[in-house]
């Protein structure tokens, strides 16, 4: 070991943080074996890895068949350094909990583990192939760059390799042999402020490593001469939706040193394509089907796509093999979909998409992978499960893009995704005053990934349009280098100047806000006509701290933490904000709650008032939103700040980083209901929403103002409307009622026309008013001169329930259903009942689990039916734990019903 920080790594060892290098290690190792058949693509799926200044042999030695690989840590294919040794259990304990994470992390690069390369090596098998066969090394990204090695030939420079996108084929050729082979990276250290990677800025504290290695994976590729890439499908959807043509190419490259004619053909939505091309020794040609203004490919009636909540999400299939003196060299494949994507900007300047000729209200939230950038596609699905259940329709990827699968799933379930480049690091530096300018090498790279970029998302159906900036619009070089570079890749998408209201030459002006809020502010507020207030597009925004529930709580957090969340409101918390002192405190959250709430007794109460106000604050953002999408002044678009967590925290999500839905999920879900009743705080009027784009006729809404004691004060029916589609009315405003207590409630309900249940929807409402200070708002919040008194809820007395449950198997999920009822002889209602499943009385909560509903608010002799889905899992039986504001906790356990659904 070389430098101070072998030193500080001794120490850890030392102190019990870090276990010896391979003693631990659970990923096991063995070489891929590359397929046959030309086209192959073969992803490294395990690498072992080692810090250079262990292994100081050079690339030659540890890239050569046969070299000892002895106390070298085993690695999944797509591992970051620390996500490696994560896998390997090289720190003991949870690194999440607590500030753990600091233990590898010191503040100077003398103590750093991470200051120098680290080298991955992999082994290959190659077959013996019948005809001519290239061998590519393809790269899909290094953070921050890496030297490559194959077979002890150095065969790509740092230099050239270098960013966390841009996708390079190297041919090794000349250097693999049937049998055994070998492939080494040395990965360079990188610094997001220095190199175009990632980063993370208040987001979380910053990974030991900076995310440094192959994130995105390495493959084995096996070609014949001609190779194929990039293949594109450009649909244009006529107006009438009955006609599409498809513009098809893909990007053929001639890897021998003579020429070769190639037949390209296949199948595109199932109608047959072919082409001839001529290709010189290394020559690439994009090779278009069809010819002059005739399409490639021309279909009646077809399939069209469409966001969620407004239709299926068909897709089609591409499909080509390049064959030279007949036989086949390569293939290409891609998916697509059918659908026409435009934007335009309101009166009042701001972006409205419309999607196959429907104008509608984007609905999202801002998209965080896991902070060690781990692949996890069961995870990644199921959080997708989530956004579906949310009933959310959009994804905004502020940067930390990701990679094909991800896209995949957002086309299979309709989410629209916008991405992006992220801020405040080096992909804003030349835009910000006084920034670093960039250097040629960083244009080359910012040009190579926005071009890879291009061409990973264009197929794609979900993906709407692109933001060449976040925070800041890219500088006019850059500006056009972005969207010249995306026309090139037939881009037909808008393209986006900034997530703020900024504009460039060649995209025009955003139509975007960013004018926050990111921390505490009431309900009311997001019916305001300020600053972030529900008109417009908001690029991002929320209400700031969102609590887990408790027992998510007690696990991130140490005892410590825990005392100073609900006793000390200007604590710091590292889970909070590691490196930003503007969020490391929860002041104002915390202030809020205790005025409005009462002050926390314990960390119990805390947990329990923090999901009634995230709750109600989530669902009056999305539904100030919903009230206004056919405004004079509309709102088109809002991403809640954010979707998910790249680790556990105290900030920003709708469902947290051990995916168990608490009370900001659940308002979330309330308020983006498909067919929706509810109440606008500025107008006091009952809105009626309709995100579908069929017309509901025959509606029945029924409001109900009660007292704290459940005592009628209003009622009102009003019967026989219809609801257009892709719209929202209001169906009755309120009166004045006298009266009234302190904490009142509104409950509401809307039926079909057949008198079922479509929606259902509760308030807590005060006397007295939250105010705001308009004139000394900031960009993160706008104080509070006055809040609203919910005390009285304190005094609700202790309400009975009644709950039965029944489980049945269905496929790979288990599904339970429950009956919760409250006697008409309960002392009151039960306000905020959460339901949670678990494996067995004592078991693990059963996660992810989506429910029907959740966090439900019932007056006596009333009841419900709710439903959860979760995975399969074990024997250890159903129990349904329930709690809420004034009951006790209670498990009750799930009948098993006779018969498996399959």
């Amino acid at each position: 070991m070389q430098s101070a920080a072998r030193t500080a790594f001794a120490a850890a060892i030392v102190m019990g943080l870090v276990a010896s290098p391979v003693s631990m290690a659970r990923t096991t190792y063995a070489d891929t074996r590359v397929a046959a058949e030309a086209g192959a693509v073969n992803p490294i799926s395990r690498w072992q890895i080692q810090d250079s200044a262990r292994a100081q042999q050079g690339g030659a030695a540890i890239s050569a068949s046969g070299f000892a690989t002895k106390d070298w840590y085993p690695v999944t294919g797509r591992a970051t350094v620390m996500a490696g040794l994560l896998e390997n259990d090289v720190f003991k304990g949870d690194v999440f909990h607590s500030d753990n994470l600091r233990a590898v992390q010191v503040p100077d690069a003398s103590g750093n583990l991470f200051v120098t390369p680290w080298w991955y090596r992999a082994g290959f098998s190659l077959p013996k192939a019948a005809g001519k066969r290239y061998t590519l090394l393809r790269t899909h990204g290094i953070i921050a760059s890496a030297d490559a090695w194959v077979n002890g030939q150095k065969v790509a420079d740092h230099a050239d390799l270098a960013g966390a996108y841009p996708a390079h084929d190297i041919d090794v050729t000349r250097w693999v042999r049937a049998g055994a082979n070998a492939v080494a990276l040395k990965v360079y250290p990188g610094d997001p402020r220095m190199s175009l990677s990632i980063g993370w800025v208040d987001w979380n504290p910053t990974p030991p490593d900076n995310n440094m290695g192959p994130w995105r994976g390495v493959d084995i590729v096996q070609t014949g001469p001609v190779a194929l890439s990039a293949p594109h499908v450009a649909p244009t959807l006529s107006a009438d939706l009955r006609q599409a043509t498809l513009a098809v190419s893909v990007t053929a490259t001639n890897l021998d040193t003579v020429a070769h004619d190639a037949t390209v053909s296949g199948t595109v939505a199932d109608k047959p394509v072919q082409q001839m091309v001529h290709l010189a020794p290394g020559e690439a040609k994009v090779v278009s089907f069809g010819s002059g203004s005739t399409p490639a490919v021309a279909l009646d009636n077809p399939k069209v796509w469409w966001p969620i909540g407004m239709g299926e999400h068909p897709l089609y299939q591409m499909a080509v093999t390049a064959t030279v003196d007949g036989a086949s060299s390569d293939r290409a494949t891609t998916t697509f979909g059918v659908r026409r994507v435009e934007s335009t900007l309101t009166r009042q300047g701001y972006r409205q998409f419309i999607v196959n000729g429907q104008p509608l209200l984007i609905r999202g939230g801002g998209w965080a992978p896991d902070m060690f950038l781990r692949d996890d596609p069961a995870r990644m699905e199921a959080e997708f499960g989530y956004v579906v259940n949310l009933g959310i329709n959009t994804i905004r990827s502020e940067g930390k893009l990701e990679n094909d699968r991800f896209y995949d799933l957002a086309d299979r379930n309709g989410i629209l995704v916008l991405p992006g480049w992220e801020c405040c690091d080096k992909w804003e530096a030349a835009a910000k005053t006084g920034g670093e300018p960039w250097t040629d090498a960083d244009l080359r790279v910012a040009q190579a990934s926005m071009a890879t970029e291009a061409r990973l998302l264009r197929n794609h159906p979900s993906v709407i349009g692109f933001y060449i900036g976040s925070d800041h619009a890219p500088p006019p070089a850059l500006a056009k280098m972005y969207t010249d570079t995306l026309r090139a890749e037939g881009w037909s998408l808008p393209i986006i100047s900034a997530a703020v209201d900024e504009k460039t030459a060649e995209a025009g002006p955003s139509g975007m806000k960013m004018a926050g809020p990111y921390d505490w502010i009431p309900p009311s507020y997001w019916y305001a006509d300020k600053l972030g207030a529900a008109f417009g597009f908001d690029s991002e925004v929320s209400a700031g701290a969102v609590i887990p529930r408790l027992e998510d709580v007690q696990r991130m957090l140490s005892a410590q933490e825990q005392e100073a969340l609900w006793k000390y409101p200007d604590a710091r918390q590292y889970h909070a904000s590691a490196d930003w002192s503007t969020f490391a405190v929860l002041t104002p959250f915390d202030t809020a709650l205790a005025k409005r709430y009462g002050a926390p007794s314990g960390l119990d109460d805390y947990v329990a008032k923090a999901q009634l106000d995230n709750y109600d604050n989530v669902r009056a953002q999305f539904e100030a939103f919903n009230a206004r999408m056919n405004a004079a002044n509309p709102s088109t678009g809002v991403i809640y700040w954010m979707l998910n967590n790249a680790w556990p925290s105290l900030h920003w999500h709708l469902y947290d980083y051990y995916m168990n839905p608490a009370g900001a999920y659940y308002g979330a879900k309330k308020a983006n209901e498909p067919v929706h009743i509810q109440y606008a705080y500025d107008s006091r009027s009952i809105v009626l929403v309709n995100h579908t784009l069929d017309e509901r006729r025959g509606l029945q809404a029924s409001v109900k103002v009660r007292n704290l004691d459940g005592s009628v004060r209003y009622q009102k029916q009003v019967q026989g409307i219809d609801l257009p589609g892709n719209h929202a009315q209001s169906a009755l405003d309120l009166p004045s009622v006298a009266g009234l207590s302190t904490v009142y409630f509104i409950e509401l309900e809307l039926a079909g026309a057949d008198g079922k249940p479509v929606s259902r929807n509760v308030y807590w409402l005060s006397t007295r008013e939250d105010k705001l200070d308009w004139a000394k708002s900031n960009w993160y919040l706008t104080p509070v001169t006055q809040y609203g008194d919910f005390t009285a809820l304190a005094s609700l007395p202790k309400a009975t329930r009644e709950v039965h449950a029944s489980t049945v198997r269905e496929g790979d999920e288990e599904v339970t259903t429950v009956t919760l009822s409250v006697p008409a002889s309960s002392p009151s209602a039960v306000i905020q009942e959460h339901l949670a499943i678990r494996r067995g009385a004592k078991g693990d909560l059963a996660l992810p689990v989506r429910w029907t509903d959740n966090d439900v608010t019932l007056w006596p002799g009333e009841s419900v039916v709710l439903t959860a889905r979760y995975p399969a899992k074990g024997r250890a039986g159903t129990v349904v734990e329930v709690s809420g504001w004034n009951t006790p906790a209670e498990q009750v356990v799930a009948a098993v019903t006779q018969g498996t659904k399959h």
